[in-house]
Parts: C-alpha cells; structure tokens; sequence
C-alpha cells in the first residue's frame, strides 16, 4: 500500500489541500505572474495541469490564505485582499454547434448571474459579460478577475470546417472583445488552452495579452520538473522503487524514459507529464496513461490533412520561429498542432537561425502515436497486431532477423489489396511511401520488446534494434537494390556507433517492390561485409 496520496483524479487545489493530497508547490510563479502580468496567456498539452493553476490563482484571488499555508506564496503575499473571481472551464463547449456553444457560454455567465445580479435586455453572450462585470465590481468594490480554462474547446475539431469555424470565432470574438474594452475593472485575466496559435484570430482586439508560453521563466509552472522529481518527489520516488523491487536508479531511469523530455522554451527546464507520472507513481506501473486518455482520432484526422507528411519522420524536424506564431488552421504542415499537443516538444533551439528541433519527448508518446498510426493503417485489432509483433520480437531474441522479416512479409500479404484506396489521404501519396511508413510502424511498434529506433530526418538509418545479444541496423528502398541499401549504411558509417558496443552487429538491406507491394528482396551481413542471409521474392 502506498504511503503518499495522489491527486490522479483530481484537479481541484481546495480539495488537493484539505484532503492532503500531494501538491507540488508552484505558488511562486503563481504569485509572480499575478502581480507582474494583467492579461496572461498559457498553453500546454492536455493533462498538463492548467486546471489545477486555474484553481490555485483562484483560490488565491479569492483570499483563500488557509490552502496556502506552508507554500511558498506565504513567504510574498502580506495583504491577501479578495477579489470577484469569474471562472470559466471552456471544456462543455467541445463537439457543439454555435447555438448550443452559445447557450452553455449564457449557461455559466448566468450561474455569476444569480450573484451579481442580471439584466434582461443583454442578449450576447458577450452583453451579458461585459455587464456582469460592471456589477461583480460594483457590489464587492473591488477589480474583478477572470480565468478561462480551455479557451479553444469549441474550435479545435473545426479546425478543417472554415465555415463553421468563422461564426464559432466570430460568436467568441465578442465575448473575448470584452475582456479588452473593460479593462479598468479587471484585476487579473489568466487564459489557458492547447493551442496558441489560432489565438492570434480569436484575441485579435487584446493585444496586450501577454504569452508567457514559451517563457523560460515560467517553462516549470505545469508538469513535474526533474529538480522536482528529485527533490520533493523523491521519497515517491523511493516508494515507487521498493514496490517494483527495483534500485532508486533503475526506477528514475524508468520513469525519465516513459514520462520525461518536456521542453517549453529555449532554456526550458526538463519537464516531466504530471497525469502520467503521478498515476505510474500512485499504481506501480509504467502504463501509456496520457495516450490512453487522449483521442488518437483526432491525431489522425489532423494528419489526414497533410499526406504528404510521415508522421515518422516529425521525430528530428525543424520549425522556424515564425511557424510557432501562425495560426494552426493555416499553417503548411501538421508540426505546430503537434507540438502544442504535446505529440512533440522542442530538443534544441538554434538562435542564429531561429529554428527550433522537435523530437517526440519520451517513450509514452512515440509508442502511443506508433499504436494509433497501426491500428488505422493496418485495419487491424490490438489482438493480431500484438500477436505478429511477439512473433518477430521472439525471432529477433533469437538472434533471427531473417525469421523476423519472414513473419513481417507473411503478415503484409495478408493485408487487404483495396487498404490504400480505403484511406483517401494515402491515396494521395505515391503507393509505395504507404509501404515504407507501414513497415517503419511495425518496426516502432516492436520498441514494447525490444530496442528499436526509427528512421528520423537526422539521417541516421532506417531501423535499428537492439536486443541483448545483438544490434541490426537496416536500410529500406523502395524500388531499389538491396546493394544500394546496403552501400548506404557502410557510406553513411550507421552502423559505426555500435562497433565498440560488445554485442554482435548486423547489417541488411531490404527492397521493398511497389508493384508486388510487399518486401521483395532483403540480404543480411555481418559487420565486415560477408552474407549470413538472403531471400529473394
């Protein structure tokens, strides 16, 4: 049984203090936001905390002082003075027409309503807003604070729909309209969402809203930061260890592989994803939690508008600093929307260029997307796909790489003659690009047991595995020679890195034949060159 009691299910900051869950104290930035800033915008990923921060700046605007005993925002706050505080979680407003979307927004301003009192005549969403307000400020005497949780609920899935996505915005332009004009009786207005981008249409007239995004200050305000898992969290940590029967070292390495690699900023701190991280934590085990909450069809309807792109290939790529100010809708390719997601993060920024390097942060998320990416394109269940992944991992155990690539081409037979045309954006691509993405998704998804890396635009090669014995190192080509493939990975030195490894090095060279539209060809080596295995179809 587990000593120390997780929030996991709860994003409630009064709750978390009353009940005493744990709380990582983040009431300094907290704090310093609220008195450097007066119209703050944050985005993160989804289960990133931003609710739970909403919940704190209002129970500190609300002079809530007992919650805050022993953190740090006692050491800087003196006067604890009470403010109306106007709090609005946008999540109801997902998947609704502009009506329904419309009634919720009236829906909660009337709950303020029945406070502050109402007026008949304001018919807007907007109206009522900006009315509310005047009269939050006028009966407490006090500047009013606004937070906004989750303020592109209602337009992230008509993203692709321009004309229901221009009256959603228009609809939210009035009401966001407010929180400009009335700005003498605003405190404090904090808006948080996934997105940052489409942003910049929405909140076109608030021009002062200050990003604190990407901020290094500020990279730590959500998620677990290493110094935190290290510090505050390591008796958990210990636990976690002890429970698992595994060292303190092996438990940290386990937990930084699936949960760690968030990067917000230019000089971010290392961040870990809370919902995950707490719920390994809480049930001492090492699950995708974060993906199993999340919508992979939405991934996937996103990148149905963007064929031309290998999901694959997003682990490595680059993004000017002007793509991370435009908005998602227009943006040419699908990398902001992922990166704001949480499906990628930044690993580097070169200033001189103003590029930033994406890479997908951790195991958790590359595992989650290579799941969702299999289930879509092989139009298969979880129980088939686990079955010929176990074939393959257990031959390549074995040290059989050719008895690996002959369950992969035996099950790609299998696969329907019509799965392309099925998909009406694989259409759009070259045929055998498709082949060549499905045979890198079987490969990633065999990362469960084994060792495997996947080709990147870096340009190392196309498939790495490594078991304890061995490490393979394959080029894939399509409509090409296996000599080519293997000429590559000697030319391109891919297997140099593993010569002083200790384990036993592989090289092969697979063809794969657009027309046949399966593996036609593939010829194994050993490090120096000499066949140990070749099959040709």
């Amino acid at each position: 049984m587990n000593k120390y009691r997780y929030p996991i299910d709860n994003d409630q900051f009064q709750e978390i203090r009353e009940q005493g869950l744990l709380y990582v104290d983040k009431t300094d930035m907290m704090y310093d936001l609220a008195n450097r800033y007066k119209f703050v915008f944050l985005a993160r990923p989804r289960r990133f905390g931003k609710s739970l921060l909403c919940n704190t700046f209002k129970a500190y605007f609300q002079g809530q002082k007992n919650l805050f005993e022993g953190l740090k925002v006692m050491e800087l706050e003196k006067t604890w003075q009470t403010h109306p505080v106007l709090h609005f979680t946008l999540s109801g407003l997902k998947n609704c027409s502009i009506e329904d979307a419309k009634g919720k927004l009236e829906a909660f301003i009337g709950d303020y309503e029945s406070v502050y009192g109402r007026n008949e005549a304001d018919k807007t969403p907007g109206a009522k807003f900006r009315r509310l307000i005047h009269r939050a400020y006028e009966k407490t005497g006090e500047k009013v604070v606004v937070i906004l949780d989750e303020y592109d609920s209602a337009i992230m899935r008509l993203m692709y729909d321009p004309e229901q996505l221009d009256a959603m915005r228009t609809m939210l332009r009035e009401f966001y309209q407010v929180l400009k004009d009335e700005g003498a009786y605003l405190r404090f207005v904090f808006i948080t969402g996934v997105t940052k981008f489409s942003q910049l249409s929405i909140f076109s007239e608030l021009n002062n809203l200050k990003q604190v995004s990407m901020l290094d200050e500020y990279s730590g305000i959500c998620g677990i930061t290493q110094d935190e898992l290290d510090t505050v969290l390591k008796p958990c940590v210990e636990e976690y260890a002890r429970n698992l029967k595994m060292t303190i070292e092996d438990a940290y390495a386990l937990l930084k592989k699936n949960y760690d690699g968030y990067h917000f900023s230019e000089n971010s701190k290392d961040i870990y994803a809370p919902y995950s991280l707490l719920n390994a934590l809480n049930d001492n085990k090492t699950t995708p939690y974060w993906f199993e909450t999340g919508t992979t069809k939405s991934l996937i309807e996103h990148l149905q508008h963007h064929p031309e792109f290998n999901p694959l290939d997003f682990d490595g790529a680059e993004l000017s600093l002007g793509a991370f100010n435009a908005p998602c809708e227009s943006a040419e390719t699908p990398i902001p929307l992922l990166y704001q997601c949480g499906y990628l993060t930044i690993q580097s920024y070169n200033k001189e260029d103003e590029v930033y390097n994406l890479h997908f942060p951790n195991y958790e998320v590359r595992q989650g997307m290579v799941s969702g990416l299999s289930n879509y394109l092989l139009e298969t269940d979880n129980l088939e796909r686990d079955a010929i992944v176990l074939a393959m991992s257990r031959a390549l155990k074995r040290g059989n790489l050719s008895g690996a690539l002959t369950q992969l081409r035996s099950y790609i037979a299998t696969l329907p003659y019509d799965i392309i045309t099925k998909k009406e954006w694989m259409a759009k691509k070259k045929r055998e690009a498709f082949y060549k993405l499905l045979i890198y998704v079987v490969f990633s998804m065999l990362n469960s047991k084994v060792d495997t890396e996947v080709k990147s635009i870096l340009g190392r090669a196309d498939v790495v595995i490594k078991t304890k014995t061995d490490i393979f190192v394959l080029e894939l080509k399509v409509d090409d020679s296996v000599e080519n493939a293997l000429a590559q990975i000697d030319s391109q030195g891919y297997a140099i890195p593993y010569e002083a490894d200790g384990r036993t090095v592989t090289k092969c060279g697979i063809s794969i034949s657009s027309e046949q539209r399966n593996i036609s060809h593939w010829r194994i080596t050993d490090a120096e060159g000499c066949i140990c295995n070749e099959m040709k179809f």
